[in-house]
């Protein structure tokens, strides 16, 4: 399911018009996001939790040549599905 897809069966659950629905979504998008970029976590209770990671510095190794490269330390955002969540999906 793309985004298009999602808006469209928001629209049609929520029975809005696919603008509505769309400008809903991406303000959601920016809520989390914003709130991801501050360090917060968001947690949607039988959904799930977004959160911040950090991932330390490593070496890697370049695919054509073989020789090691150095892969710098970043944050990066991640999503730990809900027990609500899971037990459908499971």
């Amino acid at each position: 399911m793309n985004k298009g897809e999602l808006i469209e069966a928001v629209a049609k659950d929520a029975g809005v018009s696919k603008a509505l629905a769309g400008n809903v979504l991406d303000s959601v998008i920016g809520a989390v996001t914003k709130a991801l970029k501050k360090g917060d976590r968001v947690a949607l209770a039988g959904f799930g939790t977004f959160s911040v990671g950090k991932r330390k510095a490593r070496t890697g190794r370049n695919p054509q040549t073989g020789k090691p490269i150095k892969i710098p330390a970043k944050k990066v955002a991640k999503f730990k599905a809900g027990a609500k969540l899971a037990k459908v999906v499971k």
